[in-house]
């Protein structure tokens, strides 16, 4: 009995890894064994990044290479739209518009530059400006961690 339940996880352990099954962010990045990551002192978002490349195993470099790979994070921001206002003319929901721009730099070429914009809906009630205040400060963390994970998306997408 036990050999038989053993054989039956070697072979669905064989049939997830056939399928090219990953676990959740563990991505491809085997062709940037190494990476210098540049941006601005104190960036959530570089710590975000960094984070994610040492997970999926690639080496961070304290200083830039002429060999290696280089990720400048070159530019994150927060931008608010209104979308509807209340009687009285106050905003009551905004559009929070997260734009990230960055370029990578590989061995012998010329830098690539990236964009992209990720956008929430934000319900204001000024009868609640610290309970507000916060979430706007949970969401823009999500903010983060989304543009993070779409960075590492694409660096695994590229040869």
């Amino acid at each position: 009995m036990a050999r038989l339940s053993l054989l039956l996880v070697i072979l669905f352990s064989l049939l997830l890894s056939s399928c090219g099954f990953h676990l959740r962010g563990d991505l491809p990045l085997s062709h940037f064994p190494a990476m210098y990551v540049q941006s601005e002192r104190h960036s959530e978002l570089a710590a975000l990044v960094s984070e994610r490349l040492k997970y999926n195993k690639v080496e961070l470099l304290g200083s830039y290479q002429p060999g290696a790979p280089m990720l400048q994070l070159l530019d994150d921001s927060l931008e608010r739209r209104t979308l509807s206002l209340f009687p009285n003319g106050q905003v009551a929901e905004y559009e929070l518009i997260y734009k990230v721009r960055y370029a990578l730099t590989m061995p012998q070429r010329d830098a690539q530059q990236y964009q992209f914009e990720l956008f929430r809906d934000y319900q204001d009630d000024p009868n609640q400006a610290l309970a507000k205040a916060k979430e706007l400060e949970l969401m823009l963390g999500e903010l983060r961690q989304q543009a993070a994970n779409r960075i590492l998306r694409q660096l695994s997408r590229l040869q």
